[in-house]
Formats: C-alpha cells, sequence, structure tokens
C-alpha cells in the first residue's frame, strides 16, 4: 500500500502535464478542431472494450507484476512521445500521427488497467479499502493541484512551441521515474478464475442481475456526462476566451475540493454502501452541467469557479466510488472479468458520449454564441437530473433498507 501510493506521485505528475486542459491545448496547438478534441478524448475509453479479451487472456499469467510493468510502461513511453510530432513530421500530419500514438498508448493502458486493478484489490484489505483509496487520492490530488497551477503558468508565460517542449519534456522525466517504481510493486499471488474457457467466463458476470443493472445504468449517465464534461476546457479556451492560467486555476480548484471530497466520500463508504453513495454523486455532478446557465445573468469567473466545484465533489466521489464498486462488490476469483466487463460497457458510451459533444458543437458553429457558451451544458444538466431521480434512484437505491443508519 505504501508503493502504491508512492507510485502514484510520478504517475499523478505525468498524466497531469499531458492530460485535462493541457491535452485541449496541445491539440488546439496541432491544429485541432472541437470535433476532433472529442474523438481524442473518447479514445481513452473505447479501448476498454478490449478489456473483456485481456481479463480472460491474464489468467493465463505466470506474474501480473512484469506483464503490468510492460504495459503500463509503454503507455508512459508512448504517450511522452506525442510531444515530439511538430518536431518529426511536417504539419498536416500532425494530428493524424498524434491519434494513431495516443491510441497506441491507450491500448496498452487497457491492458495494465485491467492487471493493475486486479493487483490493487488484492494488495489492499477489503476493511480498509474506502478509507485507504480516500487518504490516496486526497495525497495524490494535492499534488496534481500543485501541477496544474505550475503547467498553466508555464502556458501563459511561454509561446507555444517552447511551453509544450517544457511540459513533455517533464513528463518525460516523471515517466521515466513512474516506471522505475512500477518494479517494485509486489507480485501477490493471483486468484483465478474457476472458467478456464472463454464464454462461460463472460457469462460470469452478465448472469449477476444487480452488478449488470448497476453497469449498465452508470453507462448511460457516463454517456450524458462525457457529452460535455471533457469539453469544459474547449468551451473555456476556445468559445469563452479564458487564458491558460484562468483555465488551470479553475482545475485546481476542481481538484482541491475533488481531493478533500475523497476523504469524506471513503469514510461515509464505511457506514454505507458504494451504491447508495454513488446515487448522492449524481445531483452534484448534474448541478454542475446546470450552473453553466448562470453564465446569463453571474459574471463568468464566479459561475465557472461553482461549476468546477460541483464537479470535483461529485466525479470525485463518483468514480472513487465506481472503483470500489467494481473491486468490493464482485466475487474475487472472477474479478477480473468483472471489472472488464464494467469497464467495456461504460467505456463504449463514455466514447459514444464526447465523439457526439464535439460533433455537435461543430454543428452549433453558426447557432447563436450563447448556445454554444452555456445553452447545450444547461439543457443536458436537465436531462441529468430527470435520470437521476428516477432511473437513478430506482436502481441505485434499490437497497437503501439494508443500510444501517
Amino acid at each position: 500500500m505504501f508503493i502504491a501510493t508512492y507510485e502514484g506521485i510520478p504517475s499523478t505528475i505525468f498524466q497531469v502535464l499531458l492530460g485535462g486542459p493541457f491535452l485541449t491545448g496541445y491539440l488546439l496547438y496541432l491544429g485541432a478542431g472541437a470535433n476532433v478534441i472529442g474523438f481524442v478524448l473518447a479514445i481513452t475509453t473505447l479501448v476498454n472494450i478490449a478489456q473483456i479479451f485481456i481479463a480472460f487472456m491474464i489468467q493465463r499469467l505466470k506474474s501480473r507484476k512484469w506483464a503490468f510493468v510492460i504495459f503500463a510502461s509503454l503507455h508512459r513511453l508512448l504517450w511522452s512521445a506525442t510531444g515530439l510530432i511538430p518536431f518529426l513530421f511536417p504539419k498536416e500530419w500532425w494530428v493524424p500521427v498524434f491519434i494513431i500514438v495516443y491510441f497506441s498508448a491507450f491500448m496498452a493502458n487497457a491492458v495494465g488497467g485491467v492487471i493493475w486493478t486486479s493487483l490493487i484489490s488484492d494488495m489492499v484489505p477489503a476493511a480498509v479499502r474506502g478509507r485507504y483509496f480516500g487518504i490516496r487520492n486526497t495525497l495524490l490530488n494535492a499534488l496534481g493541484s500543485l501541477t496544474l497551477f505550475i503547467g498553466g503558468r508555464i502556458l501563459d508565460d511561454y509561446p507555444g512551441s517552447v511551453a509544450f517542449t517544457i511540459l513533455f519534456s517533464v513528463a518525460g522525466f516523471f515517466a521515466i521515474c513512474n516506471i522505475v517504481m512500477f518494479c517494485f510493486y509486489p507480485d501477490v499471488p493471483f486468484e483465478r478464475s474457476v472458467e478456464s474457457r472463454f464464454l462461460p467466463m463472460l457469462k460470469r458476470p452478465l448472469h449477476d442481475a444487480p452488478f449488470m443493472k448497476s453497469t449498465i445504468f452508470l453507462a448511460g449517465w457516463l454517456f450524458l456526462q462525457t457529452l460535455i464534461v471533457p469539453l469544459y476546457s474547449y468551451v473555456m479556451l476556445d468559445l469563452l476566451q479564458i487564458s491558460y492560467k484562468s483555465v488551470s486555476l479553475l482545475t485546481v480548484i476542481q481538484t482541491v475540493f475533488m481531493m478533500a471530497s475523497f476523504y469524506i466520500w471513503g469514510n461515509l463508504n464505511v457506514r454505507f454502501s458504494n451504491k447508495i453513495l454513488l446515487f448522492w454523486t449524481l445531483p452534484l455532478i448534474a448541478a454542475s452541467c446546470l450552473a453553466w446557465g448562470f453564465l446569463a445573468i453571474l459574471p463568468m469567473m464566479l459561475v465557472l469557479v461553482v461549476v468546477h466545484i460541483l464537479l470535483g465533489v461529485g466525479v470525485g466521489g463518483f468514480n472513487q466510488l465506481a472503483f470500489n464498486f467494481i473491486i468490493g462488490d464482485t466475487p474475487k476469483s472472477e474479478r477480473p472479468m468483472f471489472i472488464a466487463m464494467y469497464s467495456a460497457v461504460t467505456g463504449l458510451t463514455s466514447f459514444l458520449g464526447p465523439l457526439i459533444g464535439g460533433q455537435i458543437y461543430k454543428l452549433m458553429n453558426d447557432w447563436p454564441i450563447w448556445i454554444q457558451q452555456y445553452g447545450f451544458q444547461t439543457a443536458v444538466g436537465v436531462m441529468m437530473v430527470v435520470v437521476a431521480l428516477t432511473w437513478g434512484r430506482r436502481i441505485l437505491k434499490e437497497d437503501v433498507q439494508k443500510v444501517s443508519y
């Protein structure tokens, strides 16, 4: 657990510098439009569909640890390599080459992700999972906030190519550090599935009705969420013309509140079930989308601060509790396939969300500017409220009577 926490330090710095608003900024620098940005943001979840086959294949591994080291290292190295594109290729190739390398990086990450989740669920005792991940996520997000702030200052203080050269150089260094630290993970004994064939193994999660109902609902929710949330940075940078520093500061605010919420959600998870707490994250995420509508009457930065506070608390809880749900509410021997099924189903909808959202923003180019800046987000927020209070309440709160208050 100590190693898993400290391994997260270089991993967090690496992923913060190359992801989030910095990824959007880099894509804009390479010449990508809203539809391409939506597609790129969706790639990370599309590859999760392959995890169903990966979960079957890892049953044959002699060592989960070294397979994880290989594929996680490939992810870090390939993503870092996208920073070399402007130096190696003519400008018209920048975006296509980025998509190919980025896709390859996250295909490797899909393999590493299944193995890591399987490993970490065996490394952390069930009795302390909620509290441990709350503390771990709090520490790493505090570091992420500082990294976001420094990265935003770099992008504002230096011209485009110089700034991105600095970011990718620093990220590359921490990618190497991260790879070295992976080697210190323990090779925990692996409890394999009782099934040896693919189809019977696949049927295990499919025949678990409560698991599949919750998974399908959460996948639908993530479709609505990813229609707009991944494109927040695009709206702020391109439509509202906010500086990189301001966007980074807003992301820092989001991360600080996410960080505080991890500890709170982790402690609540000791008393309440994953599904009950997941339900209570939904209105917070919906409120983040609805809050964009206040741009019509209130100062822009005030509204965006509220948007990011709500998003930080809501998404922080959602991600942590969804993770605890798939590693804590599933049978140990079949856990890789349950993890893969959840990742595949939610990955498909999370791929379609930003892809369709990017296309919608492209179609809205000639529409009134208020629709592009906040009208679309508000409309999706209304839909999210309806979904949360109907299907969400019925599916995620179905075991409310089992909870001891």
